[in-house]
């Protein structure tokens, strides 16, 4: 078994279950319907969330229509920053990893994004994307936290009514994904192509 890191940062890592995935060969077509895109199949992850497809397939087309959706709202550096941000404080290295690597390579601010991971999330990257992280975090810390002060810091960098929910929902739902990766499994540092999660 190989160690797992202890060190935020962009580097790919990989992901081990505690709980053993399906095997690709036990895929039915429902279970591939489920993965969305059928290179998941590669995915322990999605091969163990496979076992429910159905909460699966949600999961799948929630997570893609607040990362992927380009219709207005926030660009996409944004919503992946709020993701890094809620895994950083969440404690979760590999969510963090993978994230970091989309927000640093949408943004082209890889310094900004090494300094979050490195200082945690009182790192100082700027006035717009302070208040993402602060809102983020507030809302990951206890949902009660996040009030209309972090809707008015977040309007007062610039951005609108489609924008704010975008980075909600992103840090909402990394909320939630951290908790699932951190109980069914840990991260390695072995990084087989097989961990992608997305």
């Amino acid at each position: 078994m190989s160690a797992t890191p202890n060190a935020f940062t962009r580097a790919q890592i990989g992901w081990v279950p505690f709980v053993a995935p399906l095997d690709e060969a036990q895929l039915t077509p429902r279970h591939i319907a489920a993965l969305v895109d059928a290179a998941r199949s590669k995915s322990a992850y999605f091969r163990l969330l496979a076992r429910d497809p159905d909460a699966l397939e949600h999961r799948t087309r929630t997570d893609k229509d607040i990362f992927y959706n380009p219709e207005a709202g926030a660009p996409r550096a944004d919503r992946e920053l709020a993701a890094v941000a809620v895994s950083r404080f969440n404690g979760c290295i590999y969510c963090a990893s993978v994230h970091a690597r989309f927000a640093a390579t949408y943004a082209k601010r890889e310094a900004d994004v090494d300094r979050m991971l490195a200082e945690g999330v009182g790192a100082d990257l700027g006035e717009r994307w302070n208040a993402i992280v602060e809102a983020s975090v507030a809302l990951t810390a206890i949902p009660m936290r996040f009030g209309p002060e972090h809707v008015q810091r977040l309007r007062a960098t610039g951005m609108d009514d489609l924008a704010i929910s975008d980075v909600i929902q992103a840090a909402a739902f990394f909320n939630w994904a951290n908790r699932l990766m951190l109980s069914l499994g840990e991260a390695s540092a072995d990084h087989p192509p097989n961990t992608a999660v997305r």
